[in-house]
């Protein structure tokens, strides 16, 4: 096993947790966007859109991209493979089926807020295969992390009723993916670049969500009148938000990165109230000026501080 470095690298001094939560914050625009179309699309049919239109405009960038691939070594294109199947196409059908359904029945914050729950599987995740290890003072932003979240997910925190059992089992499906992606994505940064990263993701991701539209046998077009909402979702919440993140990552730790995506639910949180008419108690807002001030403690913490996530030496 290699040893942990507890000396700052350059990559500690230039560390982008605040990018990664800057990023996630853009995905939390995600269900201003996603609303409308899920309420008259198949959500096989919104992702498979989603991951056309970008691919169409990464287009260029593809050769160079899939050279790096088959250069990679074989666990790297697995996990490559397993991002773009899995924390790209199946967990973004999977969270649009429960934003679906929770948003016929006008209860659209369910899946957004218990993405909360990403940091417990990715966390695990990246103890096990990336061999991170945590000091004891990352307790003292997660675990405010975590109470921030819990405030946020539940109008009743001490009185916790799901009402649709389906609705949280999607949206906890797309969680663990999605958390798979960060470590993944984090392994194999050493090999490839974000760019060529953030192009595989959406190649690999178009070919297992048109595998998802044709085994649903859902209609695989969309209608002309409803582009107009696929094309800003899938550039501003899709493209440049991974474009960023994946930037970021090469010099974030994944257990730090997965408590700053808590940025993605707050935003959402603050996007349901101000255009979706959403509401939220007062619990609900305590949990969000936790949240933020945890997450915006982590990021100085790392920057300025003796680092609280400690990673294998020769670790990207």
């Amino acid at each position: 096993m290699k040893p942990f470095s507890t000396a700052r690298s350059p990559g500690d001094r230039t560390d982008r947790t605040w990018l990664v939560a800057v990023s996630a914050s853009m995905w939390g625009l995600d269900g201003l966007l996603r609303k409308p179309l899920a309420l008259t699309l198949h959500p096989s049919t919104i992702v498979l859109w989603e991951h056309l239109i970008v691919v169409v405009v990464v287009a260029p960038f593809i050769p160079a991209a899939i050279r790096a691939f088959r250069a990679c070594r074989w666990p790297s294109q697995i996990a490559i493979i397993g991002i773009g199947v899995g924390a790209s196409a199946a967990a973004t059908a999977l969270f649009t089926e429960a934003f679906k359904l929770s948003a016929s029945s006008g209860d659209f914050v369910t899946p957004l807020v218990l993405q909360k729950l990403q940091p417990v599987f990715a966390v695990l995740l990246a103890m096990v295969l990336l061999r991170e290890r945590l000091r004891p003072g990352f307790g003292y932003y997660a675990i405010p992390a975590l109470a921030g979240a819990w405030l946020l997910a539940f109008a009743h925190p001490f009185d916790i009723k799901i009402a649709a059992v389906k609705v949280a089992l999607f949206a906890l499906a797309a969680a663990a993916l999605w958390a798979s992606g960060t470590v993944l994505g984090r392994m194999v940064s050493a090999e490839v670049s974000s760019r060529d990263l953030t192009v595989l993701r959406f190649v690999w991701g178009l070919i297992g969500a048109f595998v998802i539209n044709w085994t649903l046998h859902d209609p695989m077009t969309p209608g002309w009148s409803n582009l107009k909402g696929l094309v800003p979702l899938a550039l501003v919440p899709g493209l440049l938000a991974l474009v960023l993140y994946y930037a970021a990552l090469r010099y974030t730790a994944a257990s730090r990165a997965t408590f700053a995506e808590l940025a993605f639910p707050a935003t959402a949180a603050v996007v349901g109230v101000a255009f979706l008419d959403a509401s939220l108690t007062t619990s609900q807002w305590l949990g969000f000026a936790v949240l933020v001030a945890a997450i915006t403690g982590l990021s100085w913490h790392e920057r300025v501080r003796k680092p609280a996530v400690l990673t294998p030496a020769g670790a990207p």
